[in-house]
């Protein structure tokens, strides 16, 4: 019996390590791009010049091994998981991993103080207003 994988998602929130420099931003998207293809993971990585914003989703083992692994990451520094649980469908089928810079850093900090529901809810709202590659 071919069992389907229940799809996971992960919102959460990080800070650029004190001294890394800002060209480690597309590495990071050019490595996950190709590491999330391979693990069946899509989502949105959102940066503001000092924090990360990003909703995952894919199989639940392989968000919560990826999620894991940014933790352990240091090129990241304060994770702060806003939102996890299961998802009925994707939202980001398109992309491996999208990415778009906003300038507007109290966008990001608005979703640290929301909780999580309310957190999830105002990334998703903000989603129309974003211009992503992928």
């Amino acid at each position: 019996m071919n069992k389907v994988a229940e799809l996971h998602e992960v919102l959460y929130l990080s800070t650029l390590a004190p001294g890394a420099p800002l060209k480690v931003i597309s590495d990071i998207a050019s490595k996950a791009r190709r590491a999330n293809q391979a693990a069946g993971i899509t989502g949105l990585l959102v940066f503001d010049g000092m924090q990360f914003c990003q909703h995952i989703e894919g199989p639940r083992e392989a968000v919560l091994a990826l999620t894991e692994r940014i933790r352990q990451d240091p090129r990241h520094v304060d994770v702060d998981i806003l939102h996890h649980g299961p998802l009925a469908q994707r939202r980001f089928r398109h992309f491996g991993l999208a990415y778009t810079a906003v300038e507007d850093v109290d966008v990001l900090a608005r979703l640290r103080d929301a909780g999580a529901e309310a957190a999830l809810a105002h990334f998703l709202a903000l989603l129309s207003t974003l211009d992503m590659d992928s």
